[in-house]
């Protein structure tokens, strides 16, 4: 029942997150590093990517791949978050108070673990 539960929360988290990056790109245009190039592409695609994610964990059949792919997209969005801190970027246009901007940074890291646990690790999430 837990694991049910898990990955509910999980695919309702990252298709609601996926479907914010379309609705409301603005929002995430500052927290892109300079170095990065097409910032809105990569907005929608990193959008696409937890729509398909979040839908994906929802099947047996896709639900450790969707979860890799998770993981991946979780890793690549890091830079994001490292900018929001280093740049003081503001996010609607409010500045984040910095010691949430630190919390921020490791959550990164229980989210992976969490999206692992849920649907990669487990023997009954193929």
């Amino acid at each position: 029942m837990f694991r049910k539960v898990s990955i509910a929360i999980l695919a309702v988290f990252f298709t609601v997150a996926g479907v914010n990056h379309f609705i409301s790109p603005g929002t995430y245009l500052p927290m892109m590093p300079d170095y990065l190039p097409w910032h809105l592409g990569l907005i929608y695609l990193s959008g696409a990517a937890e729509v398909l994610g979040g839908i994906g964990i929802c099947f047996p059949k896709w639900r450790k791949l969707a979860g890799w792919g998770l993981i991946a997209l979780l890793v690549a969005v890091f830079p994001a978050n490292v900018q929001m801190l280093t740049h003081q970027v503001p996010l609607n246009g409010k500045i984040v108070p910095e010691w949430v901007l630190w919390v921020r940074l490791p959550l990164q890291a229980v989210m992976i673990a969490w999206v692992y646990v849920s649907c990669v690790k487990n023997k009954r999430a193929e």
